[in-house]
């Protein structure tokens, strides 16, 4: 059986700074801001978002994208749950819990959640939690093989459910999260996204599951890994910069102007 519910396709809002904000369809139930019709919203968090090679990566990935630049960045931050905020503020069937995935969806989900009145779950890899839990089973991502858990009791089947994270890629760790709140009875009101990697097809993938058992649940991104541009690339220039600089020898190094990239000291 799968989730069936009318929801919004592609609409013009406004955020709390009155400033229209218009989110396009790019195929049934997967939604984006538009890239090129919200310069200022798109513009600040893409450019807020380096990413790194593998050499300086915890995953040897080709971009992996660094969310602290977010995080430090009180405009950008507050554009992104804004926009997460204000799009579920403006819906007539609201979302009842925010679930967040272990480790980058708690960066967000928890003021989204606070926002809007409602508790927040933590989705955490297995061995995080306390307590009676249940698990996702094994799930594979593009990094490694994992398994989810959520306290015992923290969602129901009377729960429209929100899972955020910071990016969606293959789709492998949205699913974990589709199927604990699929087998605990709960519905999934929408999964949500700051990043997309379009190239990885992973919202078709989450549509195309078990014969679509999910495909009529909206996932919703704000930007993607082609706005954010090959120019947040922050590898270090040179050779001589390690992966870990010790906190005695800081000063050996500086951050470079023009490039936002780590270099050693002439």
């Amino acid at each position: 059986k799968t989730q069936q519910r009318l929801h919004p396709r592609a609409m013009t809002t406004t955020t709390a700074t009155n400033e229209s904000v218009v989110i396009k369809t790019l195929a049934p139930n997967h939604f984006c801001l538009d890239q090129n019709l919200n310069p200022r919203v798109v513009h600040t968090i893409a450019k807020s978002l380096p990413w790194y090679g593998p050499k300086f990566s915890p995953h040897k990935v080709p971009n992996f994208y660094d969310v602290s630049g977010i995080t430090e960045n009180p405009e950008a931050f507050k554009l992104v749950v804004d926009t997460f905020a204000e799009r579920y503020e403006r819906m007539k069937e609201k979302p009842t819990k925010i679930a967040g995935f272990d480790a980058r969806g708690f960066l967000f989900g928890p003021t989204i959640a606070m926002r809007l009145g409602i508790p927040f779950v933590m989705i955490r890899k297995a061995g995080k939690l306390p307590g009676v839990l249940v698990s996702s089973g094994e799930y594979v991502t593009e990094y490694s093989t994992d398994e989810t858990v959520m306290r015992f009791g923290a969602i129901d089947a009377s729960d429209r459910v929100v899972l955020i994270d910071d990016l969606i890629a293959t789709g492998g760790t949205a699913l974990a999260g589709f199927e604990l709140c699929h087998q605990l009875g709960a519905t999934v009101h929408e999964f949500a996204a700051m990043i997309e990697l379009p190239f990885l097809d992973g919202v078709k993938k989450i549509h195309e599951y078990k014969d679509g058992l999910f495909k009529d649940v909206p996932c919703f991104t704000v930007v993607d890994c082609l706005t954010i541009g090959e120019d947040m690339g922050r590898d270090p220039i040179g050779e001589d910069v390690p992966r870990v600089v010790k906190a005695e020898e800081v000063g050996m190094y500086e951050v470079d102007e023009e490039t936002g990239k780590v270099k050693r000291k002439l």
